[in-house]
């Protein structure tokens, strides 16, 4: 998963977490990507301000993930209902049997993932 990806579903998942300050930094430079001197001199902070932040701020979210796993378990059910998708474009009705199987076994696993 390329950096961006991470940063955003990590953001996504545990960025409430943050301060409102640590929020609106990490916001400017992740997903509205501002420059370092753009976000300190708007913060009134220093260019290593803005970076020490944004490093703790990555440090800190990844520990949330770390522990609780959401993002992981995210990505796993995604994985999983886009398999159902793939099972269901091979649909057909006159054999159905093994179709319903296949679904079940990944409904079992998409309940066991939550």
């Amino acid at each position: 998963m390329d950096d961006f990806l991470k940063q955003t579903l990590l953001y996504d998942f545990y960025g409430e977490l943050l301060t409102s300050h640590q929020k609106e930094i990490y916001e400017q430079s992740v997903l509205e990507d501002l420059s370092l001197s753009e976000i300190a001199q708007a913060a009134g902070i220093s260019r290593q301000g803005v970076h020490d932040l944004v490093k703790r701020c990555d440090k800190t979210l990844q520990g949330y993930e770390d522990k609780l796993h959401l993002v992981e378990k995210f990505l796993a059910v995604r994985e999983k209902v886009h398999r159902i998708d793939q099972v269901l474009d091979q649909y057909d009705p006159e054999d159905d049997s093994q179709l319903a199987r296949e679904i079940r076994k990944i409904a079992r696993e998409i309940i066991d993932e939550l």
